[in-house]
């Protein structure tokens, strides 16, 4: 038993449930939390706050609990947040004013903050350079599984079980999550050094260029989100039903390719396969336009998907190279910038995909977002592996 609790392969589960367990309380609210605003009288500009709310805390919190959780071990925070993520899903099912909704709703970014930055540090802890795309890849392919399933069970539930079944659910999840991690034995890995000053990490150039990677592919991957269901509606007349299916193809996709990803990860670098995987984005993007039915427009939006994936499994790798030139006890500062990144794209890639679509349509944004993604790629190609510096000369 006492194996059990200090092996790597159950930490890497209790890793992949909780990630898992974020994204279907995240994708539980996308069917429920607009009816629920409705009845409680927001607007529809206060609904789009209540969804935005989301990224304020989970931008605050990255960095700092990154750090604590150098400072003090992965296993309080782990527990912390997946308390705090029963706690925000808690309030969503009882709240009855929008004041509680909007509490929740920045809980719940906190929360996923905590167990996603924590969660992949955890892992860079146990797992050595040869073997953290495999395992990245796992716990990546668990997410785009919740993906698919978090908001089929929210409009499920919500029907069958009113509209506190599936937060009361996920809270159930999330506790049982927590318990997981006081179960486990977290103890601090055998080839730990001294954590460095948050300042040292943020100032090493891979890092910063893996950040400005993880924004570039993050806004990639969400500003299809708003403005690819009105291209299509209005090319080929796609309902909702077929859009929901074309995503969850690309999620298929994800869930099959991610760990793959990692393997070659492994063997070929994290810069490497983010070098072949940007530019491929960037050719595949515009294909899009060239759309003619259905099928053609799953075949585009797969194989955009497949591109996608092959920077985002090999960048947690690289963040994790990159973190090791300015101190191996600072992976939590790391993928706190990681975290924050992603954040940053969440919050630009619509919002510019809308902007750009509304005054120019579909086919030019396309075509200007490549170079974007080509002008991040010879950022990284003038990155040396940082696996080969040393603190002492990533602090320089």
């Amino acid at each position: 038993m006492t194996a059990l609790r200090r092996s790597r392969a159950v930490a890497v589960a209790f890793v992949t449930f909780a990630t898992f367990t974020d994204i279907v309380a995240y994708s539980v609210a996308v069917p429920v939390l607009p009816d629920l605003s409705r009845r409680l009288g927001a607007s529809p500009t206060t609904i789009g706050l209540l969804f935005a709310s989301f990224g304020v805390t989970l931008l605050v919190v990255s960095i700092p609990m990154g750090h604590v959780s150098d400072r003090i071990g992965r296993k309080a925070p782990m527990v912390g947040g997946l308390v705090a993520l029963a706690a925000a899903t808690l309030l969503f099912a009882y709240s009855d004013g929008l004041v509680w909704l909007f509490a929740a709703r920045l809980v719940q970014g906190a929360a996923d903050a905590i167990t996603w930055v924590v969660g992949f540090a955890l892992i860079a802890d146990r797992y050595g350079p040869d073997e953290r795309g495999r395992v990245s890849g796992i716990v990546m392919s668990g997410t785009s599984v919740a993906f698919m399933v978090g908001p089929s069970i929210g409009g499920w539930m919500y029907e069958a079980g009113g509209i506190r079944a599936p937060f009361l659910l996920v809270a159930g999840l999330a506790i049982v999550g927590a318990l997981g991690f006081v179960w486990l034995d977290v103890s601090p890995p055998v080839a730990e050094t001294e954590p460095v000053a948050v300042r040292v990490v943020l100032r090493s150039r891979p890092v910063a260029v893996c950040a400005a990677v993880v924004v570039a592919i993050s806004a990639t991957l969400t500003m299809e989100e708003p403005v690819l269901p009105l291209f299509l509606n209005a090319r080929l007349g796609l309902g909702p039903a077929r859009l929901g299916l074309l995503f969850g193809c690309g999620a298929v996709a994800s869930s099959i390719l991610h760990p793959i990803y990692g393997r070659l990860a492994d063997r070929w670098g994290g810069r490497r396969m983010m070098l072949t995987g940007l530019p491929l984005v960037a050719c595949v993007l515009p294909l899009i336009n060239l759309t003619w039915s259905y099928a053609s427009t799953i075949g585009f939006f797969v194989l955009n998907t497949m591109a996608v994936a092959m920077v985002i499994t090999p960048s947690l790798t690289f963040m994790a190279e990159a973190v090791a030139g300015a101190g191996a006890g600072s992976f939590g500062v790391g993928y706190g910038l990681y975290n924050m990144a992603w954040g940053a794209g969440l919050l630009v890639g619509p919002a510019v995909a809308g902007f750009v679509y509304e005054r120019m349509g579909f086919a030019w944004l396309t075509l200007l977002w490549a170079p974007m993604l080509l002008i991040v790629s010879l950022l990284l190609a003038r990155v040396r592996s940082s696996a080969t510096s040393s603190p002492r000369s990533a602090a320089g």
